[in-house]
Parts: structure tokens; C-alpha cells; sequence
């Protein structure tokens, strides 16, 4: 027989796709991530980037990085414990702890592979895992190839009631800003309610690193949380930072059963040493410049006044990620299309990303937005039919 022994299986996999209005696409950009891009030979004004303290882009970062390279080359050439691992690496797992307020600290090429990694470790087979059901993929898939005992919950009321009744023991698992929604976890709750059952808090705190908290230290920061054995951090690089990576900040010995035996960790090539030099650099530049800070909570601030006032569907968000809910996918497309007619980028976010009937436009905030631009997107978002908006 010849052919493609795949075909028929996909098709139908992608014509039910097309028919909900659920089939992805991805688009070209040609210019550094900045509130203007070019996207498909057209200049728009971005909504959707969580490039939130606006570091991607910027010159001293760029130079850090050739100056990195210029040391170290561009590739690690092998995996941290076969001599890829740099002094540059080092140094950004020191300045990473020392930014958390935890022993050690440990770098990963992602986040997703930072979760991976710990769960693995973390939670032997079998092991139970109390998991929020709006966690981010990467931590709903660590569960499951922990082949862990999962508990899930919908918020710290049915996490006390998942804990008592399965007994002591397991790890509480938690983005600490939600990726979709934007609000943040009760990190002292769900701390305390770990610690009264003999369990762990795992905390994703990927949206949260440099904009939450003083000088953007993370969601336990925010409510004045200090180093507790009990909790582990990851958090990303790529976001807030503007880079690239990711990184587990925890106890000394966590850490340590990480390098011994966790596979995305040991079996992986490591970051390129300028990547890590630029990490230094751009850690420096979100810890001193709090004016970043101050200006995109005024944007979040302006966004939601005038969403309010447009009687938009807002979900109770204090971050940078402002979900417009909009409910029927295809009506999510069509409101995306009609702020794109008006030169502004703003993508529709559809089932499974997001439970069903909740698709929405996920505008995402930066400092590096200026009033003007705030006003332009609620001057579109006005615009919108009443049905779609």
C-alpha cells in the first residue's frame, strides 16, 4: 500500500477544527516586539505580547547579548553537566535566588520543562497532586506523566476539601497569575492549607516575575511572604524579563534533586551563555527602573476605567492580562478581524485554550503603552457590534 497513512485521521481532525471556528494559524512578524509591529506586511498596534515591562527590544539588552557572544560564543555546546554549564549560567542562578529570597536557584531552556522537571521529582508515581483546573498546560501535563493521583479544585474552598479527605501528604500546584484570566492565586491560603497537611506548594509564577510585588519579586512578595521551604517557585525569563528561559527558585536540596535527577534538566543542552548574560543585564534593569512598573499598572488602570464604562465583559484582573469575555468562538474571531481592520493586533483566544463559551480577546498590557494607545483600543473595542462586544 503507499499513500499517507495519516491523511484521513487529520482531515477530519481538521475540518472539525474549521467547523468550530477552533483551527490556529500563525502569523509572521517582521519587526522586534514592541507596542508597533509588522505583522503580515501590515503596522499594527499590539495588544498581545507578554513582553509587559517592554525589555524585549531594548538596546542595552541587545548589547548585553553581543557581548555575551562575543565571551562565550553562541552555543553551550552540551548540557549543563557535561561542561555546559558557564560561569555566566552561575551567575544568573546566584542574582535569581538572591532576587526571589531563596537559597539556590536553577536555570531551564522553559518553563514548560521547569514544570516537567519538578513534578517528576517532586511527586513520586502515584504521588497526589492538588491541581487548580485553570492551571497552565505545562503543569496539567507534568501531572499526568507523573502518573500522579490527581485532586482537582476550583478555588482554596474545594482545595481544603480535596485535602481532607485524601489525608497528609502530595504537592499543591498553582499558576500564580492566571494565564488566561489574568487574577492571581491566594499564595498565603494555599501556603497554609499545604502546610496543615503535611503537603508542598508549587508555585507557576510565570506572570507574575517582574510586574507583581516589590520590584517584581512574585505573588508571595506581594503579600509580604518570605523563603518557606514548603513553597517552590518557577518562573520564566521570556515574559516580564524579556529573554528567554526559565528558572526553579527553591530550597538548596530541591534544587539539588533537581540537577541529579531531573530528565528536561539533564538531558538537554544548555542556555547559551549570552542568553544568560543578557538575563543578568535585563534582572538589573526591572530591579532599578520601578517607573516600568508604575506605568503599566497606569495602563491597566486606564484600560479598565474605560472598559467598564463601555460596559465590556472584563474579568476582575489586577495584571497586565485584561480578558475581554465574549463567549462564542466565532464571535471572538469576528471581533479580532474588526479590531485588525482598524490597524490593532489583538488575537482571539478560543476552547481549549479556555473553557467553553468563555473565548475571548486576551489583550495584554505593557509599559512600553502610552495613554494614546489605551485610548485607541477602547475607541475600537467601542466599535464592536453589541452582539459581539
Amino acid at each position: 500500500m503507499t499513500g499517507d497513512p495519516f491523511a484521513n485521521t487529520l482531515e477530519r481532525t481538521f475540518a472539525r477544527l474549521r467547523d468550530q471556528d477552533l483551527w490556529r494559524r500563525r502569523e509572521r512578524r517582521s519587526s522586534p516586539q514592541a507596542p508597533s509591529v509588522q505583522m503580515e506586511g501590515e503596522t499594527l498596534l499590539s495588544f498581545s505580547s507578554n513582553d509587559y515591562l517592554g525589555l524585549a527590544s531594548d538596546p542595552r539588552l541587545v548589547e548585553a547579548w553581543c557581548q555575551g557572544a562575543r565571551r562565550y560564543g553562541v552555543g553551550a555546546g552540551a548540557s549543563h553537566l557535561l561542561g555546559g554549564h558557564t560561569k555566566a549560567h552561575h551567575e544568573l542562578e546566584e542574582a535569581l535566588a538572591a532576587f526571589v529570597g531563596t537559597p539556590r536557584a536553577l536555570i531551564f531552556s522553559t518553563g514548560y520543562m521547569a514544570n516537567l522537571a519538578l513534578l517528576a521529582v517532586l511527586c513520586p508515581r502515584h504521588g497526589r497532586v492538588f491541581e487548580d483546573r485553570r492551571n497552565h498546560a505545562s503543569l496539567i501535563d507534568a501531572a499526568g506523566l507523573a502518573q500522579a493521583d490527581r485532586h482537582r479544585y476550583r478555588d482554596v474552598a474545594g482545595l481544603r476539601r480535596a485535602l481532607t479527605k485524601a489525608g497528609s501528604g502530595g504537592i499543591v500546584v498553582s499558576d500564580g497569575v492566571f494565564s488566561m484570566d489574568g487574577d492571581m492565586a491566594d499564595v498565603p491560603a494555599l501556603l497554609t492549607l499545604a502546610q496543615t497537611h503535611g503537603a508542598g506548594l508549587l508555585l507557576d509564577d510565570a506572570h507574575a516575575f517582574g510586574v507583581v510585588g516589590p520590584q517584581g519579586r512574585g505573588t508571595p512578595a506581594a503579600h509580604g511572604l518570605g523563603h518557606d521551604p514548603a513553597l517552590v517557585h518557577m518562573g520564566t525569563l521570556g515574559k516580564a524579563f524579556g529573554v528567554f528561559g526559565a528558572f526553579v527558585a527553591a530550597s538548596a536540596e530541591v534544587v539539588e534533586a533537581l540537577i541529579q535527577g531531573a530528565r528536561p534538566y539533564i538531558y538537554t543542552t544548555a542556555l547559551p551563555p549570552a542568553l544568560a548574560v543578557c538575563a543578568m543585564a535585563s534582572l538589573a534593569i526591572a530591579i532599578a527602573e520601578e517607573y516600568r512598573r508604575a506605568e503599566l499598572y497606569e495602563r491597566i488602570r486606564e484600560f479598565r476605567a474605560g472598559a467598564t464604562q463601555l460596559g465590556l465583559r472584563i474579568l476582575p484582573s489586577s495584571t497586565p492580562i485584561q480578558p475581554v469575555i465574549l463567549g462564542d468562538a466565532g464571535r471572538a474571531l469576528d471581533a479580532s478581524a474588526r479590531l485588525r481592520a482598524q490597524g490593532l493586533y489583538v488575537p482571539a483566544v478560543r476552547p481549549p485554550t479556555v473553557p467553553a463559551h468563555t473565548a475571548r480577546l486576551r489583550v495584554t498590557l505593557s509599559a512600553a503603552h502610552t495613554r494614546d494607545h489605551i485610548e485607541r483600543l477602547l475607541a475600537a473595542l467601542a466599535t464592536l457590534p453589541r452582539d459581539t462586544a
